[in-house]
């Protein structure tokens, strides 16, 4: 079959992906669902789910019925890009591939035996897709449980946290530095009668000393060229008892992944973070990294929760 230079060039892209020949090589042994493949390679579900997406396009791969799901398994026509394929295979053989392969044989033996879904992904649940079941609505889920009084979202974005948490506070205070980013985030709420936007600095925020309850430092410390000032601006707008929760990245070396994010720093550590609130004057009651990312450069994240002590003094500033 004659191509193009065009058709060459993308058929050596669509191979010239490690994880694409991984799926390749187990498809060709096993018929395979997308969370069984996920299980075996470690990918997240929605990159095999692309990742299969592409190659069934491109004719070397298929996908057949089984029970309630799809399985995948290497295509008998596998269009132009079978002879490409032929050639690399011919040559190709890998330890990750040998591994692969006996996990894919051990997931297998397991679906045969007839274990339930949850069975199956016992231990891994929260990798693997099923209907409902996303952070999202587990977080919708579990907000009922609070009161949080007047908060301050600091870096506030779009609006996805206000939202949120909207109709468990009695006012939310959303603040951010882009009035297009703040005119997102009204189109989202619509016009809620507890939540106002203010544009701002975030380290010259113009509200009153002790005007809040909770304050919200979501993903907000990246763009901060002085973190700690930051901090302590946060802390001032605190009430006694009055708690600062924080998500933010853990420091990291990774700088030119960050240049597409705007970020101008690369994170903090744990200890650090520590510090900086406990001179802000705040009791911390966590500090430590909570999560990691599954994919390379596996962020971490830190995230932090204190409380301005219930017997602290503070004064009033106007706005």
């Amino acid at each position: 079959m004659k191509l193009s230079i065009a058709q060459s060039t993308e058929l050596w892209r669509l191979l010239a992906d490690a994880s694409r020949l991984r799926l390749l090589l187990l498809l060709e042994a096993h018929q395979l669902s997308v969370a069984e493949l996920t299980e075996i390679t470690g990918l997240a579900q929605s990159r095999v789910s692309t990742h299969l997406g592409r190659l069934k396009r491109a004719g070397l791969v298929q996908a057949g019925r089984s029970g309630g799901g799809a399985l995948y398994s290497l295509s008998p026509d596998r269009g132009r890009a079978s002879e490409l394929w032929a050639v690399m295979r011919e040559r190709l053989e890998d330890p990750q591939a040998q591994l692969d392969r006996e996990r894919a044989s051990e997931v297998v033996r397991v679906r045969k035996h007839g274990q339930t879904w949850a069975e199956s992904v016992a231990g891994r649940m929260e990798l693997h897709y099923s209907p409902g079941r996303t952070w999202e609505a587990t977080a919708r889920a579990l907000i009922g449980l609070l009161d949080l009084g007047d908060v301050l979202d600091i870096a506030s974005g779009d609006g996805v946290l206000a939202e949120l948490i909207a109709e468990r506070a009695r006012s939310v205070a959303c603040a951010d530095i882009s009035a297009k980013v703040l005119g997102a985030a009204r189109r989202r709420l619509g016009d809620p009668r507890n939540v106002a936007f203010t544009q701002a600095d975030m380290s010259q925020l113009p509200y009153r000393d002790a005007s809040f309850d909770h304050v919200f430092l979501m993903h907000a410390l990246t763009y901060a060229r002085k973190p700690e000032a930051v901090l302590a601006e946060a802390a001032r707008c605190l009430r006694p008892g009055g708690r600062l929760i924080i998500a933010t990245l853990s420091a990291h070396q990774h700088e030119a992944a960050m240049q597409a994010y705007d970020h101008v720093n690369l994170g903090v550590t744990a200890e650090m973070l520590g510090k900086w609130l406990g001179k802000a004057g705040l009791d911390v009651e966590l500090c430590r990294i909570t999560s990691r990312d599954p994919r390379p450069p596996y962020f971490e994240v830190v995230s932090a929760l204190a409380r301005r002590a219930v017997e602290a003094s503070a004064g009033r500033r106007s706005n």
